[in-house]
């Protein structure tokens, strides 16, 4: 029961699907990190039918990408792109990280943070747009990878505010059970992308790697930790990265 609670904690958290009704306690969100990409693993489920929905009537390409963009927002929520806008209104402030910071926590949204959301759109659009269905497996993988590697950074790297919700996850997560779930996770994701991407597997491997180490970096450096709205732009942009690697290799092959 343990871990079915923890499992609609999850759900309950980062996506719009109705669950029932849990008590928000430590010992119940315990494993909730352990879940986290299984939300990744329905975005990528219904992405992929959308564009074999697509192939198979023959939609334009304008309309594939603008609908499949849209899908992981109705799917979460927005929780993602809420803390990814915020997170560019930060960084693009050049303020101290205590200034920063509370930028985070401001519920209004500023220039840069529209200007950063439109921009995302329109790339991920543009990146779903070249997607076919058979391609649309390895995307949907994507979704599974980005947020195994969010809750290993929610579990192991350092909270820039203690009394943030991503710290109250920290706290409660097993560290264990989140390093071992989290490798399930990515080696089915790199073992199916190696069967439906070939030699790009290698570098959408790479790819990972290079913008987590680049996270960490920016994350430390400028607000001195991680935070939720941080752990929302690392998700957002590490999809839209890998994504972009898919559509581009398909385009070479």
């Amino acid at each position: 029961m343990r871990l079915i609670r923890s499992l609609v904690i999850a759900f309950s958290t980062y996506s719009r699907i109705p669950m029932p009704q849990v008590e928000w306690s430590n010992e119940n969100r315990r494993y909730s990190m352990c879940f986290f990409p299984l939300v990744g693993a329905l975005i990528g489920g219904f992405i992929w039918l959308w564009l074999f929905a697509c192939d198979r009537i023959g939609l334009n390409p304008f309309i594939r990408g603008a609908v499949g963009s849209v899908i992981p927002l109705l799917v979460s929520g927005g929780i993602h792109m809420d803390g990814f806008m915020d997170t560019s209104d930060a960084i693009a402030s050049w303020q101290p990280k205590e200034k920063k910071l509370e930028i985070l926590k401001d519920s209004h949204t500023g220039a840069f943070a529209v200007m950063g959301c439109a921009a995302y759109m329109l790339l991920f659009a543009s990146v779903l747009s070249g997607l076919s269905a058979r391609e649309g497996l390895a995307a949907g993988l994507v979704f599974v990878a980005s947020r195994a590697l969010s809750a290993w950074f929610v579990a192991f790297l350092k909270s820039a505010r203690p009394d943030g919700m991503l710290d109250k996850f920290a706290q409660s997560a097993v560290r264990r059970a989140v390093t071992v779930s989290g490798i399930i996770y990515l080696s089915a994701c790199i073992v199916f992308w190696a069967v439906f991407c070939g030699w790009l597997s290698p570098l959408l491997a790479l790819a990972a790697v290079l913008f987590t180490l680049y996270y960490r970096h920016m994350a430390y450096k400028q607000f001195g930790g991680v935070t939720g709205d941080l752990a929302g732009w690392f998700l957002q942009l590490t999809e839209l990265i890998l994504l972009a690697v898919i559509s581009i290799g398909g385009m070479i092959l």
